[in-house]
């Protein structure tokens, strides 16, 4: 697997231009094998480690790997993302794979193995919950999305009809301050409703289209198609950001898109 680093230093109006922040953010494993093996997991993390962040963000979708793949139980990737490291910490939301065999019932009962795996390796799992993160002197809000799409048909094409956790309204409540809010949402499907005062939303799950041909892509799980397929989005001031994952969904094979990890650079240091 070829894996590239995507580098990206918005000026987002809501984000204070003398307050650098690096943020690497890994979205989509599907941890399995032989594709996304531990192998595989530990060298990302190496290459996310050496690049210096500032925090880290897990954007979901840890396990379900592709066609032609056996999954790894959750402690094996679980215990390789353990091996991250950031001075403002590693921080997780999780992706619509992550409720794979889940009922609301299930979970009222309790987390998912994927949260509990995380847990288990000292990484915070953010549903529908804000925390205040101190950095240099100052603070920011770090916001985590419950999953749009937790319960919704998985080999559907119907995107609109979402069945979820979400709670964006109840997400940014517990944000008590004016100081600058980073959110985290899996599906980007939620930036349309996001407030100007969110200063950067971070997406994966589209995995860029996984297949893209002659500039356009055939396939994305999103209700609103290739609008938020990939990249920088820029809509009325608000900033989003797409990765294009690391994994593969469907089956194993990626054309005109590429694994890759997300850097962020925030700030008058990373601006550009």
């Amino acid at each position: 697997m070829t894996l590239h680093v995507t580098h990206y230093a918005p000026k987002p109006p809501a984000w204070p231009q003398d307050m650098s922040l690096r943020i690497v953010a890994l979205a989509d494993l599907h941890a399995c094998t032989p594709w996304t093996n531990p192998g595989h997991v530990a060298e990302f993390c190496r290459r996310a480690n050496d690049l210096m962040p500032d925090i880290i963000l897990l954007l979901g979708d840890y396990a379900s790997g592709p066609r032609l793949s056996l999954e790894l139980d959750p402690s094996r990737w679980a215990a390789a993302l353990g091996a991250l490291s950031a001075p403002l910490g590693v921080h997780a939301i999780l992706g619509n794979h992550d409720y794979d065999g889940y009922s609301r019932a299930d979970i009222a009962r309790g987390p998912t193995r994927a949260e509990t795996a995380l847990a288990a390796v000292g990484i915070p799992v953010h549903i529908n919950r804000a925390v205040r993160i101190a950095h240099g002197g100052r603070y920011f809000w770090l916001a985590g999305l419950g999953d749009q799409f937790a319960f919704s048909p998985k080999h559907s094409r119907r995107y609109d009809r979402l069945d979820g956790v979400d709670d964006l309204k109840g997400a940014l409540a517990q944000v008590s301050t004016d100081e600058p809010v980073v959110l985290m949402a899996h599906e980007p499907d939620i930036f349309p409703e996001v407030p100007g005062h969110v200063a950067l939303t971070l997406s994966g799950h589209t995995h860029g289209g996984q297949v893209r041909l002659f500039g356009k892509t055939p396939v994305v799980p999103s209700r609103y198609g290739s609008r938020y397929a990939y990249g920088h989005i820029v809509e009325e001031d608000r900033h989003l950001i797409v990765s294009s994952g690391l994994g593969f969904s469907g089956w194993p094979v990626r054309l005109g898109t590429k694994s890759e990890i997300v850097v962020v650079d925030l700030g008058k240091e990373g601006a550009t």
